[in-house]
């Protein structure tokens, strides 16, 4: 099965750590990284889809994408 998450956050070093931890975990960059001014926040945003291979397990909806090995 293919699994897929879509990390979002701000455009500073938490997000950086967000992706970089996913990449540890065997999570694959998918696609661009996106970025976005949030002008009642004044802060710009970002996001990057990440996806991971995962054998012999069913899909679940209840399951946290994050407990996928």
């Amino acid at each position: 099965m293919h699994v897929y998450r879509f990390l979002t956050g701000d455009d500073d070093s938490g997000f950086c750590h967000k992706v970089t931890k996913a990449l540890s975990e065997g999570w694959v960059l998918y696609g661009q990284p996106q970025y976005v001014f949030d002008s009642a926040a004044g802060k710009m945003r970002c996001a990057q889809a990440v996806t991971k291979d995962v054998e012999d397990q069913p899909y679940d909806p209840d399951k946290k994408l994050t407990e996928y090995a």
